[in-house]
């Protein structure tokens, strides 16, 4: 029967010993079971070797001229607490192996060495770490208060996206997903993962715009100790952890340049190379970005750029805002009431006529996420269902009233139609093509007609 488990990563081992004949039989051995090696004659040039790059595992023997495999094990721990360290030893220094595995050391082997024996302890450590970054990627995504979450609604909006993730899920493509911010791209993103042939491996989301310009790099492809102030140990990057499944790279327009040009070598390549290390190494990563940017025209003004957008671009999905889709209000707000106040799912009418039809008459210019917000502080306030209008924030009732005095004050078409305009200009965070596009004139007219709104604004 054919083995159809996913194979496990390759490990990059550092190989010591002064024995040139077992050295050449690493150098042969080792990449033919699927490991990266580097071999070392002493215990002295192994250090070096560790100062310069990186590595998973250490293979190291304990008698050897310069500094002893102890020697060599304690060094490496400094510089990578997570590296896993094997001792070779002649059967007459075993007491000498238990000795070395105080010093950290996982395991030993004895020589001569059987190459089936030493497979299937590597086998063995790559199983380990494998479950180590799965458990990384558990930890963030509890972190990040991530977990798998229906697409809500049945608007013909939706069903479109819907389909769109049924249809890419199952691809390795890379995959762009717009719109406006709360609108839910993360779900959309977590929906195609969870399609997807990977949906058992990890699920990282990165939000680009809330890193700090000068951490970004090492937070997306890791670094070595040393390699900067701060770099007090070894650390694995978001693109390592998500090895196997996915990385969601949110708000991908705010990355600046010099990263876009890394992200693209990435993505060609296949490859990543942590701060400070010289040698780079392979990951297999599903990458899915998203924006609520216009990114062909900062491709124009020249702070995206325009190879990395046809990239990431390879699929497109676009998410509609909630204004557009009105009639899934009833539903989303009644999903978001259970899972704010899961006690309480038997409850059958969670609002109040005139609670919804509140709801439903607001514009949502914050999409699903204010509507999130706002079911959350009217459950806090609600002792006990249903949600009338009265547990709906203040600004909520206060717009409405704002609303309703304007439209009781006679508006001339030319009033009407700026205010049209400055209340798209809202909505659209000052996107300019966007509101064109919404209110069905050119962008020469649009600016026209913002040119008319700046005097009277200067007036009042």
């Amino acid at each position: 029967m054919k083995n159809t488990s996913k194979p496990l990563k390759s490990l990059s081992i550092l190989f010591a010993d002064d024995e040139e004949s077992l050295q050449e039989v690493m150098r042969l051995e080792l990449p033919r079971m699927g490991h990266r090696v580097t071999v070392c004659p002493d215990g002295l040039t192994a250090v070096a070797a560790l100062e310069k790059d990186s590595y998973d595992c250490l293979l190291v023997d304990l008698d050897m001229p310069g500094l002893n495999g102890i020697g060599v094990i304690q060094r490496a721990k400094e510089i990578y607490p997570n590296i896993e360290a094997v001792v070779l030893t002649g059967k007459q220094s075993v007491e000498s192996a238990i000795q070395a595995m105080r010093y950290g050391a996982c395991d030993y082997i004895t020589k001569p060495c059987r190459l089936a024996d030493l497979e299937t302890l590597l086998t063995r450590i790559a199983q380990r770490r494998d479950l180590s970054m799965k458990y990384q990627a558990a930890q963030r995504q509890l972190e990040h208060k991530q977990g798998k979450m229906q697409l809500i609604g049945k608007h013909p909006s939706m069903e479109k996206v819907r389909k769109l993730v049924e249809k890419v899920a199952p691809a390795i493509s890379t995959v762009l997903i717009r719109g406006e911010t709360g609108c839910g791209k993360e779900l959309v993103a977590r929906a195609v993962h969870d399609c997807s042939p990977r949906r058992d491996q990890p699920f990282v989301a990165v939000n680009c715009g809330a890193l700090p310009e000068n951490l970004i790099e090492s937070e997306l492809f890791g670094h070595r100790k040393g390699s900067f102030t701060g770099a007090d140990t070894h650390r694995e990057g978001l693109f390592e952890v998500a090895d196997g499944g996915t990385i969601f790279l949110d708000e991908i327009g705010e990355l600046p340049l010099p990263l876009q040009a890394k992200l693209l070598r990435v993505l060609e390549s296949g490859e990543i190379r942590r701060v400070g290390d010289s040698t780079p190494f392979k990951v297999d990563v599903r990458v899915v970005c998203a924006t609520h940017r216009d990114l062909e025209g900062m491709v124009e003004e020249g702070t995206f750029r325009e190879d990395l957008l046809f990239r990431i671009n390879a699929f497109e999905i676009n998410v509609p805002p909630l204004r557009e889709r009105l009639s899934d209000l009833p539903e989303l707000a009644t999903h978001l009431f259970y899972r704010a106040r899961p006690e309480l799912s038997h409850v059958k009418e969670p609002f109040t006529p005139d609670a919804m039809e509140e709801l439903c008459g607001h514009v949502w210019p914050g999409n699903v996420r204010e509507l999130a917000n706002v079911i959350e502080h009217a459950t806090i306030l609600c002792d006990a269902p249903p949600i009338d209008s009265s547990h709906l924030p203040r600004h909520f009732t206060e717009r409405r009233l704002r609303k309703t005095i304007k439209f009781q004050q006679p508006m001339s078409l030319r009033d009407m139609e700026l205010q049209a305009i400055q209340e798209a200009m809202q909505r659209h965070q000052g996107n300019k093509p966007a509101v064109a596009e919404e209110l069905g004139i050119s962008l020469k007219t649009l600016y026209n007609k913002l040119g008319q709104i700046e005097p009277q604004q200067k007036a009042a």
